[in-house]
């Protein structure tokens, strides 16, 4: 390293050789840090990059600040302004001077404030308070115009100059309140809660004139965020200098970069209208002309067109005539040729129709045969039929009951045919031709010679 090119005594080294070791050193021991201190010469070159002095009463620094991190912040410094600068310390090795690379700047006494910013900001926008889709849109012609701003600030002033001038018929509702200082938040708060209540207004200004963060803080409050959005009323923010950024600009349902032009942005200028309905009423005329020019012709059209009722009912009747004989000579060649298919039709069916008399005598033959073998088959099954009949009468067991004979049955109903089956003492039942009976059997004497 060049420390030890240093430290080694005897060897020499370049100017620009210690300069680089030197703004190592500082960039090294040195950390990022916080630095306050007055604006001076401060000069804005055209790459866009900021160079200025920082100076208190016993010492100053040089500074630059590089174009990529300027563009992010919200004011530019002036001369003899206070400030804090987040840098590094370094050395501009070219010109040997010692000098503040800077970060991030900030209006002195503003950190932490801008931060409490920050986390309102953040938290109000998790809440939704930021969304596009919850904001309304403004009427485009209102009949009055609410302003919530302090009585004596020159930007009620200048909006009223600006209404008066381009919408004098605008009515205009004053809520007075104070716009900095202690209990400013809570007053605000309370003149928009009272204009959305009474709702006698169209669009409603919240506005005052530029100035310091503190000057702006009463904007930054979470009850003034909340009584915007709850406002039944659509509402403008017009608040500070077109750099200048608070809580209420983000929650209103529009933000103007000044007080004057949220009175532009909430009244269209009279003479604006004035001028429009100029240009409606000339494109009415011209249009209205062009219609009536162009229905006059249309009327010479027509009238060439047109001709007398007699000579139009006259072509109407030669057109009926000659309908008619088409019609009637259309019906006259329709029933010919009708006609003439259906004779082609009888002719065919005539070539066509069968002779069924001697197939009708042959099926009087046949019905003569059938009814013939029909008769003789049904004598002799009524010959049979009779013949069983008589077998089926000789193997009748009643008529061997008649004859004097007898069914003997035991007690379980099995038919007895042996003496040796009889047992005393017993009872059985006997069938006889006209009827049964049961007995006793008191004794069995077998005869078997």
């Amino acid at each position: 390293m060049q420390t030890d090119i240093i430290s080694s005594g005897p060897q020499v080294i370049s100017v620009s050789a210690l300069n680089q070791t030197v703004a190592r050193l500082l960039e090294k021991n040195i950390p990022l840090c916080w630095i306050s201190g007055e604006v001076s010469n401060f000069t804005r070159a055209a790459s866009g990059h900021w160079y200025f002095t920082l100076k208190d009463a016993q010492a100053q620094v040089r500074a630059v600040m590089f174009k990529s991190r300027a563009m992010s912040v919200d004011f530019i410094p002036r001369e003899g302004e206070k400030i804090e600068v987040r840098a590094t310390v370094t050395l501009y090795a070219p010109r040997g001077d010692y000098q503040l690379s800077v970060e991030g700047i900030r209006r002195a006494g503003m950190g932490n404030l801008y931060e409490a910013f920050l986390q309102l900001k953040q938290k109000l926008n998790n809440a939704g308070l930021f969304n596009p889709e919850r904001k309304r849109s403004l009427p485009a012609f209102p009949k009055s115009i609410g302003i919530v701003t302090s009585p004596q600030a020159a930007a009620l002033r200048d909006i009223l100059i600006t209404l008066r001038r381009r919408a004098p018929h605008v009515r205009v509702i004053i809520y007075p309140t104070p716009v900095q200082g202690n209990g400013a938040a809570e007053k605000i708060t309370q003149a928009i809660n009272t204009a959305s209540t009474r709702n006698e207004c169209d669009v409603l200004l919240v506005a005052r004139g530029g100035g310091s963060i503190e000057d702006l803080w009463s904007f930054n409050d979470e009850q003034v965020a909340y009584a915007l959005v709850n406002c039944r009323i659509p509402v403008i923010a017009g608040i500070g200098h077109e750099t200048d950024f608070t809580i209420a600009d983000f929650v209103a349902d529009l933000r103007a970069p000044t007080p004057t032009a949220a009175a532009e942005l909430a009244v269209v200028a009279r003479a604006d209208l004035v001028q429009q309905l100029n240009d409606y009423g000339y494109a009415l005329r011209r249009a209205v002309r062009r219609k009536v020019e162009q229905d006059a012709q249309s009327l010479d059209h027509f009238s060439r067109r047109l001709i007398s009722p007699i000579a139009y009912i006259q072509s109407e009747r030669l057109k009926l005539l000659g309908l008619q004989r088409r019609v009637k000579h259309a019906s006259e060649r329709s029933q010919q040729s009708a006609f003439f298919a259906f004779s082609q039709l009888k002719q065919r069916l005539t070539q066509q129709k069968p002779d069924v008399v001697p197939h009708k005598r042959q099926l009087e033959h046949l019905s003569k045969l059938l009814k013939s073998s029909v008769g003789q088959q049904y004598a002799h099954k009524q010959q049979q039929l009779t013949s069983l009949n008589v077998q089926l009468e000789l193997l009748n067991p009643q008529r061997t009951l008649e004859r004097g004979y007898a069914i003997i049955w035991d007690k379980s109903g099995a038919i007895l045919r042996k003496p040796s089956q009889l047992k005393a003492p017993s009872s059985i039942r006997v069938k006889l031709a006209e009827g049964e009976v049961d007995l006793g059997i008191a004794s069995v004497q077998s005869n078997l010679g």
